[in-house]
């Protein structure tokens, strides 16, 4: 799948790789505002994977001085939103439809996020509408998951003006 954003992505990643992180960052950031506000920074992007990361600092915190839980749910948000509207056809708006979080324990540090999508799931995409699962693996500096996300995210054709 090709599409407006996919082809920005592809740009950006014929120039040296050490600017990658720094453009990739600046591109989400300038169209999610809040990201920007919480200091999400994209890592890597590919077709099917997407990793962000998003450093511990006050402006995230809870009162315990862990990364609060929706800070937590932005970078689960991002990180599936990217690597789904990276194969979203342009003729199609995507939206979150639910998001489903169960926080096993507290928070430790940095966390980062990884979130996927198959084959099978961007064939479904050519469709005119649908939803599907996106999963995404949050860990914390101690390598554990505290918290377990499932992103559903759907999408439909945009209106076209006559």
């Amino acid at each position: 799948m090709v599409n407006r954003f996919s082809r920005i992505v592809k740009k950006i990643k014929k120039l040296p790789k050490i600017s990658h992180s720094f453009l990739l960052t600046k591109l989400f950031c300038s169209q999610v505002k809040y990201a920007s506000t919480s200091k999400v920074t994209l890592v890597d992007i590919e077709q099917q994977q997407v990793k962000l990361s998003m450093v511990n600092r006050k402006r995230v915190q809870n009162h315990i001085g862990g990364v609060h839980a929706i800070a937590a749910a932005l970078l689960a948000e991002s990180a599936t939103g990217i690597v789904f509207g990276l194969n979203l056809p342009d003729s199609c708006l995507p939206l979150l439809k639910s998001m489903t979080i169960n926080y096993q324990r507290r928070m430790q540090g940095d966390l980062t996020a990884i979130a996927s999508i198959s084959d099978q799931q961007i064939a479904l995409l050519t469709q005119e509408k649908g939803n599907m699962d996106i999963a995404v693996t949050i860990t914390d500096e101690s390598g554990e998951q505290p918290i377990e996300c499932i992103m559903t995210w759907a999408w439909i054709s945009k209106k076209t003006k006559n």
